[in-house]
């Protein structure tokens, strides 16, 4: 049996439910009440705990896999493997200081108090650039810790900066740059091969993300032309339509974002009966 350990509840919950339910491993009667659930695999279950809790359960093989964020990776320090950055929940943990006082950078910071829910990444941030602070450990609402006279700075989660924006405080510089992660205990990716078949079927889904299947119908004589157009992964696939030996039948992998730029430019060179279908899945 294999367990994975999921947020329980947050920005990371439903994002990696919808992950594993687009990897054909849906999560049966989940909730965020619920400590255990089901997957549609007999030999894989699911624990829902707190994203900060899930390094160390990984860690200490509580769980075999776990989904959670490369920031609470590092703060707790875990021993754990790195196996697949899940491409979401991505923020910045930033330095920040109250809009009316008079700091430009870190340095500027010396010998005053920093307030973050996050002391070993904010403390080897200072100590790598030599700066002495005093770092106040808080469990929640940093943000109005300068404001109550708690701390001069904090160092904060900051996905878009509307927060800081509220709280008329402004960043000053970035501390860590963090991203959702896959993670496995150590043993268990030894003495489990299956979570290797995990982080291929996620991996499938998000190489599949952004990305749309063209099927065409080109005159033989029009093929150069049409390769010209298409910005494939790796060339176009091209076979004989068993009809008519002058068309060819032409399938490519595209990014969705050049879908309308691509297939206009592929009618003005010949290609007929277009299709764009969505791709669900790629296997690395």
């Amino acid at each position: 049996m294999i367990r994975i350990a999921i947020p329980n509840k947050g920005r990371l919950h439903d994002p990696a439910l919808a992950l594993f339910r687009e990897a054909g491993l849906p999560v049966l009667e989940g909730g965020t009440r619920k400590l255990f659930a089901r997957t549609s695999d007999p030999e894989i279950s699911v624990l829902f705990a707190r994203a900060a809790d899930i390094p160390e359960y990984v860690q200490d093989g509580a769980a075999d896999v776990g989904i959670t964020g490369l920031d609470l990776i590092s703060e707790t320090g875990a021993s754990v493997e790195l196996m697949l950055d899940l491409n979401f929940g991505h923020a910045d943990l930033v330095l920040a200081v109250p809009d009316d006082i008079d700091a430009a950078s870190a340095y500027d910071l010396e010998g005053m108090r920093v307030a973050t829910e996050f002391p070993e990444i904010t403390r080897k941030y200072f100590e790598k650039k030599g700066i002495r602070v005093d770092i106040i450990n808080v469990s929640g609402a940093c943000e109005i810790t300068p404001h109550v006279g708690i701390a001069d700075a904090i160092v904060d989660i900051s996905s878009s900066g509307t927060t800081l924006i509220m709280n008329h405080l402004r960043a000053i510089d970035t501390v860590f740059s963090s991203s959702v992660y896959l993670i496995s205990n150590h043993e268990s990716l030894i003495k489990k091969d299956k979570i290797y078949h995990i982080k291929t079927a996620l991996e499938s889904v998000l190489r599949a993300k952004g990305k749309r299947y063209l099927m065409m119908n080109v005159p033989a004589d029009s093929l150069k032309k049409v390769k010209d157009v298409l910005p494939g992964l790796a060339g176009p696939t091209v076979m004989k339509v068993e009809s008519d030996e002058t068309i060819l039948a032409v399938h490519a992998v595209i990014s969705s974002d050049s879908i309308f730029a691509t297939v206009n430019s592929l009618k003005e060179v010949g290609a007929t009966d277009i299709l764009v279908v969505p791709i669900e899945r790629m296997m690395p």
